[in-house]
Order: C-alpha cells, then structure tokens, then sequence
C-alpha cells in the first residue's frame, strides 16, 4: 500500500482541517469509482488552539470567551470524535487520511494502531505507554493516582476514509491544558516527552520514528512529499 508524506510544518489549524478535507473527498471519490486511491499521511504543527469534538461539552472550556483571545489562542468547533483538546507549538499533530477497506481494518483497530505506532514511538525515550479503558489514546501510569495523558486521540472516518488523527505532546507547553478539561476528564493529568525525559527532543528525530512505526504497523510504502500541499 502507497501513503503519500506531506509535512505541512506550522499551518494555521483551519487551513490543515480544509487540506484534509480535500484529499478525504479525493480518496473516497477514487475508491467509488473502483481505483485504489491514494492514501495521505500529513504532518503539521499548530499555533495555541483549543478544538471541541462533535459531541464534546463546551463546559470543559474553563476559560471565560474572551479569555482565548487574550491567551492568543483560538477555539474552533471541529467534526472529529471526542472531547476539548489542545493544540500548539512543540506537539505533534498526525492526520491520516486513509481508506480503512484498503487496509482490512475497522475503526476500532484502526484507533489501537495509532495507540500503537505513539507507544513505540515514546519507547524510543525510555517511557512506557499504556491504553486506558473506554480512552482513546495514550496515557502514562495507568491504574495510579498519577496517571497522564501524552497523546490524544480523535477521528473521523466517513465512507471507510479518516480524517483527524493524534496529537503527540513533545516540547508542548503543558501550562495551556490547564484552561480545559483535557478531553473531558477532570481526575487525570497531561505530560509531554520533554516533561518525562527532562530534555528538549528534536521534532525531526521523532517524525522518522513516528514514520518508521507507520511503515511498520500499516504495511505501507510512504512516497516523501516532504514540504508542503
């Protein structure tokens, strides 16, 4: 299976949600008309955001509305799955945009491999990764009164094609989570490798790991774009 690599670099959060749905109508338009398709893998940093999942409550948005302008950070109601999250400078964002019957897979497992391409990845830094019942994405200390978030989770498929993805906090500033309830839960923590290893960590390194472990987990053949839409 062949995924084009588009590294998107720092874009504005709008602007990638209008890319993924251009390359998501493209795909599923090319899968009902019988051909293959091509599938896309896109990187892309954000500037400070908060999103709000389609059935997410805007009550974990602690802040008061006029707030987010303040803090430079813009609130955007987004149609993925999910919960508030945060986005910003430092975190990984990862927006697949892939046909689940090309790979054989459902929504489900579809999610654990994402769960498990972060796990891996974070390996590489000597930190454990854990899944956590009923919540998506990856979590530090599982079944401890300090158990934390370092990935979230949230997607949409429409048609057997995803959209959305994870967001990997890296050199993340964590001070932002503090404004929300992170994807809904109020007993549970955030970190970011940074955090947990106590060093800067290079972004490039960890995009090839992230991209290694894509290779690995999907079974693709990742045509480099590199730069850009």
């Amino acid at each position: 299976m062949r995924v084009e690599y588009i590294d998107l670099g720092i874009i504005d959060y709008r602007d990638a949600w209008q890319k993924q749905g251009i390359l998501m109508e493209k795909l599923q338009k090319e899968r009902s008309e019988n051909k293959d398709g091509l599938n896309y893998l896109l990187f892309a940093e954000h500037p400070h955001v908060y999103t709000l999942g389609r059935n997410g409550n805007q009550a974990n948005m602690l802040m008061n509305t006029a707030l987010p302008g303040e803090k430079n950070v813009e609130f955007i109601k987004v149609d993925r799955g999910g919960d508030i999250t945060y986005h910003g400078p430092g975190q990984l964002v990862v927006y697949p945009i892939f046909c689940l019957n090309g790979f054989g897979t459902g929504i489900k497992e579809y999610v654990r491999r994402l769960e498990e391409i972060v796990i891996r990845t974070i390996a590489e830094y000597g930190l454990k990764g854990e899944r956590l019942d009923k919540a998506a994405g990856v979590w530090l200390d599982t079944g401890t009164p300090a158990v934390r978030k370092i990935c979230a989770i949230g997607v949409r498929c429409s048609r057997a094609v995803t959209m959305h993805g994870f967001a990997l906090n890296v050199n993340t500033d964590l001070s932002y989570f503090s404004y929300i309830n992170p994807c809904g839960f109020v007993d549970k923590g955030v970190t970011s490798v940074e955090k947990e290893t106590g060093k800067t960590v290079s972004f490039d390194e960890i995009k090839l790991f992230v991209l290694q472990y894509f290779k690995d987990i999907f079974a693709i053949e990742i045509t480099d774009r590199l730069q850009g839409y």
